[in-house]
């Protein structure tokens, strides 16, 4: 697996960096690789798709939070790589509708028209713990939007042709020129009778009736990273709603939700249990069971253990999102003292609570009076 470069560094910033400061960098990394200005340069196609990716995480405040926190795993969920569509979708955002980039980004040259994308989907997807701190396959039922396979996703009836839209002359864009004191400014804008598209639809499919997509359930296997949190947001690319008559998919976004454990609490990396002693096991010490994520496991409880001590088992906590390690198991002592007793043992408890050895001086009898107490409870 190949090693992501941080998208701070890749666009020259900081990570303090404002959002006019992240737009200008990517603007500037744009113009420089771009695939029109670089033809068939390998090395600068690459570092523009790069930048892309870069922009499009630290652009949306969600998702650079979930950046700055947990790396890289935290925002592709194994969606991988931005293409090229993706990318020219984002320049009306970039160098915005008439600006003078808009002929060399995604405007007339080549025939490059804006590509529209389609809505993006979001579930909830809810884990235990014991998938959160190993991760887990998963396989997620959704209905989305498909294109139509009966006219190819065009919306035209089968055997028939989409017509040039006659506003735009089936460019996708309508040209407006406004006098001014300066002279005339020319400005374009998707054009309102086709939506951008060039082509209009003149006979209709029978089964998409023109929409060129459809509703369809699909079974979509997803590989969810070990470490995840409560509130996170996966994105797998293209698994959204595709556009009405063509276009580039939205995304399918899953958001994670924990389930409680009755037992194991989770304390970022680390998973907490409780485990409730008698103060006979505490003093005279014992072997004892515990669970972890991974199944039971056996302790030792050393003599004299004080409620509130803490014991460590390493590496038995929750994998790290970004692969640095794993965390413990934190076993905090908590001693339990019995509500219900009977006459018997209320009248032997009474006899010690009277007797100087009841707190003992270390080494003075303390095995021998505690092993006594604890034949009481058996």
């Amino acid at each position: 697996m190949s090693t992501k470069r941080d998208y701070y560094e890749i666009l020259g910033i900081s990570k303090t960096a404002a959002a006019d400061e992240i737009k200008k960098a990517y603007r500037m990394m744009a113009i420089k690789f771009h695939p029109d200005k670089n033809p068939n340069d390998s090395s600068a196609e690459e570092k523009f798709k790069e930048a892309a990716e870069a922009y499009e995480v630290l652009s949306n405040p969600e998702k650079r939070q979930r950046y700055d926190q947990f790396g890289h795993r935290g925002v592709n969920g194994g969606s991988g790589n931005m293409n090229m569509d993706d990318i020219f979708s984002q320049f009306g955002d970039i160098f915005g509708s008439g600006s003078p980039f808009e002929g060399f980004f995604g405007g007339s040259q080549g025939g490059r028209r804006a590509v529209r994308k389609g809505s993006n989907l979001r579930i909830k997807l809810k884990l235990n713990l014991e998938e959160i701190a190993n991760g887990a396959e998963k396989k997620i039922k959704v209905k989305r939007y498909v294109a139509c396979t009966t006219c190819s996703g065009t919306g035209a009836k089968n055997g028939t042709a989409l017509q040039n839209c006659t506003k735009c002359s089936g460019t996708g864009q309508e040209r407006r020129v406004v006098n001014t004191m300066l002279g005339q400014m020319v400005s374009t804008a998707t054009c309102s009778t086709c939506n951008g598209e060039g082509k209009i639809v003149t006979d209709r499919c029978d089964v998409c009736h023109g929409e060129g997509r459809v509703m369809q359930e699909e079974v979509i296997p997803i590989k969810i990273p070990a470490g995840v949190g409560e509130g996170m947001q996966l994105s797998m690319g293209g698994k959204g709603n595709v556009p009405q008559r063509g276009g580039i998919a939205g995304d399918l976004l899953i958001v994670i939700e924990e389930e409680p454990d009755e037992i194991l609490k989770r304390d970022g990396n680390n998973i907490i249990f409780d485990l409730h002693l008698n103060f006979a096991d505490a003093a005279l010490g014992t072997n004892v069971e515990v669970p972890t994520i991974e199944g039971k496991v056996k302790i030792k409880i050393d003599p004299g253990t004080q409620a509130g001590k803490i014991l460590r088992l390493k590496g038995k906590g929750i994998k790290d999102l970004n692969g640095y390690g794993r965390g413990d198991q934190l076993i905090h002592i908590n001693l339990w003292t019995p509500k219900n007793l009977t006459r018997e043992e209320t009248s032997i408890l009474e006899r010690f609570r009277d007797s100087p050895n009841f707190a003992p001086k270390p080494g003075k009898d303390e095995k021998s009076f505690f092993e006594k107490m604890k034949e009481c409870f058996q």
